[in-house]
């Protein structure tokens, strides 16, 4: 499969009051067609603010410090806003995390889905948008589209309002989805409902996905491959198989056994011990070291390096060093040592 979108030591800042935030630091991964990649982490960690920067849907205090950002391999990395805006919809669109707020009150479900169609097609003739509009809805599990479409959001549940955002986002057949935490904002029941939808689409479509997530367990059964971010990197990536029953990494480690099926019974669920570092001035080191109960000196004065582990599975952690000693993790398929 050929490469959709390839990201390249990406690094991008806010500049507040206190100082400057580095958001994301030298990030690299790619996405072939077809493929959905789960990226996930703990709130703050720079999930959402990866995926708008490859939109450029950042705020004017951002900025893209380093890096490129390659689609069908062409570098969008510099693009003004009036080429960014010819990408969007086409190429991708994104999901927003909560519905309510992605939606327009004011108006009906069907205008704000004709209205996608429209800014893309802007030709279509009355009859020809109708159909589109009921295709699309039908499309995410909306019955009686026709009926529907005539509804306003208050009308909707909060998984009707999330298929509603999902039909806009598809409104211009995009090549690449940016899901930004679809299901947060919903009950386990419909999470469930809304991420076997968004694999359906995805796959009876050939689109590519970026599913954003701070649950391991939400993207198991949605994702080919995960990346594990934390402090603005990604310390972790591999495929699905591999993450979870291999990992390799102590943040994944902690954030697979915060899970509730590997909590015991009478006793508490486990959480990582500490607090993110502060992205105004990270450590020098590894930046999960301080709540990192493996931790070992050079973790704290040099930044590990990605290790190979296959093909597919990376870690940046000195546990993976040949000098290191020998960990059993607390998780995984059993994996002694490297």
């Amino acid at each position: 499969m050929a490469k959709l979108l390839e990201v390249k030591n990406l690094s991008v800042s806010f500049m507040t009051g206190y100082g400057e935030v580095q958001a994301v630091r030298d990030v690299s991964f790619s996405l072939e067609e077809g493929e959905v990649l789960a990226v996930v982490g703990e709130s703050g960690c720079g999930k959402s603010v990866l995926c708008r920067s490859i939109m450029k849907l950042l705020p004017g205090s951002a900025s893209i410090k380093n890096g490129q950002i390659l689609l069908d391999g062409a570098d969008i990395t510099r693009y003004r806003e009036r080429d960014m805006q010819r990408l969007r919809g086409r190429m991708f669109s994104m999901i927003f995390q909560d519905p309510m707020t992605a939606l327009n009150p004011t108006l009906t479900i069907g205008r704000q889905i004709a209205e996608a169609v429209q800014a893309h097609e802007p030709k279509i003739s009355k009859t020809a948008l109708q159909k589109r509009v009921a295709e699309l809805m039908t499309l995410v599990g909306i019955d009686q589209p026709e009926a529907r479409a005539g509804l306003y959001p208050h009308n909707f549940s909060g998984g009707m309002r999330q298929r509603s955002v999902m039909a806009i986002a598809l409104a211009s057949n995009p090549r690449l989805l940016f899901a930004d935490e679809p299901t947060t904002a919903l009950d386990v029941t419909i999470q469930a409902q809304i991420l076997d939808l968004l694999r359906e689409i995805q796959q009876k479509l050939g689109t590519a996905a970026v599913l954003v997530s701070h649950d391991l367990g939400v993207v198991a059964r949605a994702a080919d491959r995960v990346a594990v971010m934390y402090a603005g990197k990604i310390v972790e990536i591999g495929t699905a198989e591999e993450i979870f029953y291999e990992p390799r990494h102590p943040y994944t480690w902690g954030l697979l056994r915060a899970l509730p099926s590997f909590a015991k019974d009478g006793e508490p669920l486990y959480t990582i011990p500490g607090m993110p570092p502060t992205l105004i001035n990270p450590p020098r080191g590894d930046a999960f070291a301080e709540r990192n109960e493996y931790a070992l000196a050079v973790d704290y004065e040099e930044m590990p390096p990605m290790f190979r582990i296959t093909d597919t599975h990376f870690a940046a952690t000195w546990l993976l060093d040949e000098r290191a000693p020998e960990i059993v993790p607390p998780v995984g398929g059993g994996w002694n040592g490297r």
